[in-house]
């Protein structure tokens, strides 16, 4: 994939994980679940660069901070 930020991109599962720097299982896995906005195409899915991008933004606004194990066990 090129041009990630293109206006109507289309991403395959592959082109998600790389992406959202993540295993293509943690994709299928999201996908079970009905997380990840998709569709499919034939049996394959696909996703759109603009809906991932609004699913990102959602999930970051909504995610607790993350207290590193290290820093709570070191006081």
């Amino acid at each position: 994939m090129q041009n990630k930020d293109a206006v109507g991109e289309v991403m395959t599962v592959k082109d998600l994980s790389e992406y959202l720097h993540c295993n293509q299982s943690t994709i299928y896995r999201l996908l079970k679940r009905g997380e990840l906005p998709a569709f499919k195409v034939g049996s394959d899915w696909r996703f759109m660069t603009a809906e991932i991008r609004n699913w990102c933004k959602k999930r970051m606004s909504t995610a607790k901070p993350r207290t590193n194990s290290r820093m709570r066990n070191a006081g």
